[in-house]
């Protein structure tokens, strides 16, 4: 296989994790026989002070030329990003403009977290059981963080206003993703709403039901949103299988069970359009640990593993970097980001020892 890759390093510890992963990446190449041709283009706070935009004219040129793109975490200090103007900013001025532009409306994050790896989790034992295993479905592109916002001042009092709206074709199409997710796995899906107060999420609630009766063969159930956060804490391998969210409830959840797992750190993502996909790590930029070497690039190696599986349709490829990534871990590794949430036996490795170790579990396979 022959592919261009458009590489966004982003801000913070993004180009210490992108440079592990793409390790990792060129391992694949070279074991599988495939070229990657990797086009590096400036991304998020940084390129805003070296570019003067979040997303560079030239950077969405090098995007639309590739057939699949990587993206680190982006932002800097708070004070730093004070310096940036609101419309500028990372979040308004470069991620919702490139998911807007390929629409990328699917976003998977595997939230994963075997037996063997219970001590990362701030969650009792008993509650873990045999493992977490749930993919959350999220909507990305429509929503409130995609409506018109109002901030202003009447009678002389200041009010703001964010306009939630979703449509039955945006419901649908990421409904019929879940479900056709949930048929493969031969797994549950639970659609989260907040249908007892919100209308676009009774709306949303009918659709899916109007989707599930194209699928009898997948057990489904719907659950209000604080139930589920309930739920994730409480009893979270009742969840197991997947979860389709709307978009701001997904932000929230998938978060939420980054923290049951342990960390963000140990949660990979893709963003999945008709045309074109990007993968990155569902976590920040963690300025203040930048440089110096201890931060978790799993997150960021298993968004390249998901873009083999999701984008490129290389499950073979995906699984061996699952693999070795687990092996990393199952060994009794561990960065010094994460050390806090694990046992005082656990080894600590360099970020870039991490992705060393990776490589040469692969090489080994």
């Amino acid at each position: 296989m022959h592919k261009t890759i458009a590489v966004l390093e982003g801000d913070g510890i993004g180009p210490e994790i992108v440079r592990e992963a793409v390790k990792t990446l060129k391992s694949i190449e070279k074991k599988f026989g495939h070229a990657f041709d990797l086009a590096y283009a400036p991304f998020g706070a940084q390129a805003y002070f070296s570019e003067g935009s979040p997303f560079p004219e030239k950077t969405q040129a090098v995007c639309d030329a590739a057939d699949v793109i990587i993206k680190g975490p982006v932002g800097l200090s708070v004070a730093r990003m004070e310096e940036i103007p609101a419309q500028f900013r990372p979040e308004i001025g470069a991620i919702l403009p490139l998911r807007r532009r390929y629409d990328t409306f699917a976003n998977f994050r595997p939230v994963r977290l075997p037996k063997e790896l219970a001590c990362f989790s701030p969650l009792k034992a008993e509650y873990i059981g045999e493992g977490i295993d749930i993919l959350m479905i999220r909507e990305l592109v429509g929503g409130i963080y995609f409506g018109d916002k109002v901030e202003g001042t009447a009678t002389g009092m200041r009010y703001a206003t964010d306009e939630c709206t979703y449509s039955d074709e945006q419901v649908r199409r990421i409904a019929v993703v879940a479900f056709d997710e949930a048929r493969k796995r031969k797994a549950r899906l639970t659609s989260i709403d907040k249908a007892n107060v919100l209308a676009t999420s009774r709306l949303w609630k009918k659709v899916v039901e109007d989707v599930a009766a194209s699928y009898p063969d997948v057990t489904y159930q719907s659950m209000l949103v604080d139930n589920a956060a309930y739920q994730l804490v409480k009893n979270p391998t009742a969840l197991n299988g997947v979860m389709l969210l709307e978009n701001m409830q997904g932000d929230i959840l998938t978060d939420q069970a980054g923290g049951i797992i342990g960390s963000l750190g140990l949660m990979p993502s893709a963003c999945i359009g008709p045309s074109k996909s990007y993968v990155e790590p569902a976590h920040g930029s963690a300025p203040d640990i930048a440089g110096k070497g201890i931060a978790n690039p799993y997150s960021m190696i298993g968004s390249v593993a998901l873009m083999f599986e999701r984008c490129l349709g290389l499950p073979q490829e995906a699984g061996l970097l699952w693999q070795a990534l687990f092996k990393v871990f199952a060994s009794g590794y561990t960065t010094g980001d994460l050390m806090v949430s694990g046992p005082s036996k656990q080894r600590i490795l360099s970020t870039s020892d991490f992705g060393d170790l990776v490589v040469r579990h692969i090489e080994q396979a």
